[in-house]
């Protein structure tokens, strides 16, 4: 075992542009022996690897940790166990390891499930977050709209939740976020129609990147083909 254990840090990396990552994530992210992040399907690099690349050097270890998209907890707890002992054999040896992710590590994020994994087997390494523009900011800047003003509540739902949940959300909240929307498209779009709030509602797909999509005023658009990387907003109350 190295003197020192190495830190795991976790960076935000925003959505898509690279020039969003913070000064203080791109500091970290440069100087660290060893990088991490979800690994892509396929041949394909993932999201967060794709937004950092042009920061990395060549010399950094590059760490790809699978993470099976499922919603099986036995699968996924294994997952994350799996990918902390990866990091483990880095930090055991001194080195400090990034991970990055899309959008803020402290919202629905992976990272929070792997760095729990990890303080669990050794509680003592030590683990920093430094935050980045998540997907509902990166949303309202692109559409050109404030998120929230004045009292207005904002909710955020991530993406499994029931008819019910929304509708109930949909009672006290002034400003609804869904999370990766795709799969639940219809079901909302006729939800929203119920409640005369597709005139209010806008969807983002791929935000910040080349391939951004944005469509507003929903009411012709019940059947969206979207892909996994998109946002559905909801203002249900003017300020």
């Amino acid at each position: 075992m190295a003197e020192r254990i190495g830190t795991l840090y976790g960076v935000g990396v925003g959505t898509s542009d690279p020039e969003l990552i913070t000064l203080k994530g791109l500091r970290v992210l440069q100087r660290s022996q060893v990088v991490a992040f979800p690994a892509g399907t396929g041949e394909r690099r993932g999201m967060a690897e794709t937004i950092v690349a042009s920061h990395l050097r060549q010399e950094q270890i590059r760490l790809a940790i699978a993470f099976p998209y499922t919603q099986d907890e036995a699968v996924l707890t294994q997952a994350w166990h799996a990918g902390a002992e990866q990091v483990w054999h880095y930090l055991n040896q001194g080195q400090d390891v990034v991970f990055v992710s899309e959008g803020d590590v402290s919202l629905y994020s992976t990272f929070t499930y792997l760095a729990q994994a990890l303080q669990s087997h050794h509680p003592t390494v030590q683990v920093e977050t430094i935050p980045g523009i998540c997907s509902p900011l990166a949303s309202a800047a692109v559409l050109g709209i404030p998120l929230t003003v004045r009292r207005q509540k904002l909710a955020i739902l991530p993406a499994l939740y029931t008819v019910s949940e929304l509708e109930t959300t949909l009672e006290w909240a002034d400003v609804v976020v869904l999370m990766k929307v795709s799969s639940v498209y219809p079901q909302v779009w006729s939800v929203l129609e119920r409640y005369h709030l597709l005139e209010r509602s806008y969807v983002v797909e791929r935000a910040t990147s080349e391939h951004q999509k944005i469509y507003s005023n929903l009411t012709n658009r019940p059947t969206l083909e979207l892909p996994y990387f998109s946002l559905l907003i909801v203002k249900v109350n003017e300020a």
